[in-house]
C-alpha cells in the first residue's frame, strides 16, 4: 500500500480505536463475570456448575437476539447526529424506549415459557430442579438489561462509548462482590447458593439502566436531547422502523450463537475429549473476536454518522481503516495460535489427549479467525447503511447450508475428526466475509 493510498486511511486509524476501545474493555469485563461465577459456582459442586451452564445455555440465546435487536438504534441515532439533526436524533431514541421495552417484555415472556420446556431437554432431574429458578431469574434481569442496552446504543450512535463503558464495568464489579456475599453467605448474608449467583445478576442488571438514567439527566452531553425529546411524540411509522431494523440484527446474532451450539453438539458426537478440546479453542477464538467486536462497533457509529453529512468517500475509508485494524489484531492472533498451539492449550488442561486435538483445532481457527474478524467488520459497516435483510440471509446460508453441513460431512463421511467441524466454520465464514465484503463496495459505489 503506497503512502498517498495510507494517508487516506490514517485520519481514522485513531478515532476508529477510541471508540472502540471502551466496547472492548466492557466485553473483558463481561467474560471475567463469567469466568467468576464459573469459579464460584464450581465450588459448590457438579451439579450446580452443570446447572448455570444449562440456564446459561438457553438464556443466551434470547439475550443474544434482544441486544443485537437492540442494536438497530446506532445507525438511525448515528446518521441523525452525524446530519446535525439533534432533534431527530432524540425522536429515535424516544420511540426506541417505547418499541423495545415492549419488545424485551415479549421476549422476556418467550423465555419464561421456553422454562417449561426445560426438563425435556435431556438434563439429568437434579439439574433441571437447580437450573429452573436460576434461568427465570436472568429472563427477569432480560427485562432491565434491553433498557440498559437502549441507552447504551443511544449513546453510541452519538459517538460516546465511555459512559457504557463505564456502568457496565462497575456493575460488572458490582456482581462478583455480590457473587461472594449471595453464593457463599458473606457479611451476615445467607448463602444463597447458585441462587446467588442468580440474585447479583439480577441485582446488577437492574443497577445498570438506573446509572444510565441518571448519567442522562446529570450530564451536559445529553442535554440537547433532553431538551428535544419532550418536543417528540410518539409514532408507529418510527417504531415500526425500528423493529424492522433491529429485528434483522437480533437474527443474526441468534443464527450466530445457534450454529456454534450445534457444532458444539456435533463435536460431543466425536467424544468427551473432542468437546473438551473445542470448547477450549472456542474460549481462545471469542476472546480475539472481542477485539474486532469492539471496532466492528465503532465502525457502525463512525459509517452512520458519514451517511449523515452525506461523505461517501469518509465511510469508505473508515470502513477500510477498521478493516486495516482488525486484520492487524487477528493476524497478531492468528500467529500466536499458530506459533504456540501445544502450549496454550495446555494451560487449561493437562489431558494429552485433549491438547492434541485442539493443537490441531488452533491451526484451522488461526486462519477462522481472520475471516471471522472480516465479516463482523463489514456487517457493521453494512449495519451503519441501515443494510440488515439481505446479510442476515446470507448468513442463514453460510452457517446452515455452508458451515455446519460441510463440517458434518468433512468429519464424520470424509473423516477429518475434529477439525472438519472447524473447516466447515472456516469454509461457511470465508464465503459470507467475501460476500459482506462485496456487497459493501457495491453499495458504497452506488453512493458515489
Amino acid at each position: 500500500m503506497n503512502n498517498s493510498r495510507l494517508g487516506k486511511y490514517q485520519p481514522h486509524y485513531k478515532p476508529n480505536l477510541i471508540l472502540a476501545l471502551p466496547v472492548m474493555l466492557a466485553q473483558a469485563g463481561q467474560m471475567i463475570v463469567v469466568l467468576a461465577d464459573n469459579l464460584m459456582v464450581g465450588q459448590l459442586g457438579t451439579v450446580p456448575l452443570a446447572a448455570a451452564s444449562f440456564a446459561n445455555t438457553v438464556f443466551v440465546v434470547g439475550m443474544v437476539f434482544g441486544i443485537g435487536m437492540v442494536n438497530g438504534l446506532t445507525p438511525l441515532v448515528g446518521k441523525a447526529y452525524g446530519g446535525g439533526n439533534r432533534q431527530l436524533a432524540a425522536s429515535w431514541f424516544k420511540q426506541s424506549l417505547y418499541a423495545f421495552q415492549l419488545a424485551g417484555l415479549i421476549l422476556a415472556l418467550l423465555l419464561w415459557g421456553v422454562s417449561y420446556l426445560m426438563p425435556y431437554m435431556g438434563q439429568p432431574p437434579a439439574v433441571v430442579d437447580a437450573a429452573l429458578p436460576y434461568y427465570r431469574v436472568l429472563v427477569v434481569s432480560m427485562i432491565p438489561f434491553v433498557l440498559f442496552f437502549t441507552f447504551k446504543q443511544f449513546a453510541e450512535g452519538l459517538g460516546n462509548t465511555r459512559i457504557a463503558m463505564v456502568i457496565t464495568v462497575s456493575a460488572n464489579a458490582l456482581n462478583i462482590f455480590l457473587n461472594y456475599l449471595w453464593i457463599f453467605g458473606k457479611m451476615g448474608f445467607p448463602a444463597y447458593g447458585l441462587m446467588g449467583a442468580g440474585y447479583a445478576t439480577l441485582t446488577a442488571r437492574l443497577i445498570m439502566p438506573l446509572l444510565f438514567i441518571w448519567g442522562y439527566y446529570q450530564f451536559d452531553f445529553f442535554r440537547y436531547y433532553r431538551k428535544h425529546i419532550g418536543e417528540t411524540k410518539f409514532s408507529w411509522t418510527k417504531s415500526l422502523h425500528l423493529m424492522w431494523l433491529g429485528l434483522p440484527i437480533g437474527g443474526q446474532h441468534f443464527v450466530e450463537v445457534l450454529s456454534f451450539s450445534l457444532g458444539s453438539i456435533m463435536m460431543g458426537w466425536l467424544g468427551a475429549a473432542a468437546l473438551a478440546a473445542h470448547q477450549i479453542v472456542l474460549s481462545l477464538a471469542s476472546f480475539t473476536f472481542m477485539v474486532a467486536q469492539g471496532i466492528a462497533a465503532a465502525t457502525t457509529v463512525k459509517v452512520s454518522q458519514f451517511v449523515g453529512q452525506g461523505r461517501p468517500s469518509a465511510l469508505r475509508s473508515t470502513t477500510f481503516a477498521s478493516l486495516h485494524l482488525v486484520l492487524i489484531f487477528m493476524g497478531t492472533g492468528a500467529i500466536l495460535f499458530v506459533l504456540f498451539n501445544e502450549l496454550i492449550p495446555s494451560l487449561f488442561i493437562d489431558s494429552s489427549e485433549v491438547i492434541l486435538i485442539a493443537s490441531g483445532l488452533m491451526i484451522v481457527a488461526a486462519a477462522f479467525q481472520l475471516f471471522d474478524g472480516l465479516q463482523v467488520t463489514m456487517l457493521g459497516a453494512l449495519r451503519g447503511l441501515e443494510d440488515v435483510n439481505l446479510p442476515f440471509g446470507m448468513l442463514l446460508v453460510a452457517y446452515f447450508v455452508l458451515a455446519l453441513p460441510v463440517g458434518w460431512l468433512l468429519s464424520f463421511h470424509w473423516n477429518l475428526g475434529p477439525q472438519g467441524i472447524w473447516f466447515g466454520y472456516l469454509i461457511g465464514l470465508s464465503s459470507i466475509s467475501i460476500f459482506l465484503l462485496l456487497r459493501f463496495r457495491w453499495l458504497t459505489k452506488e453512493k458515489n
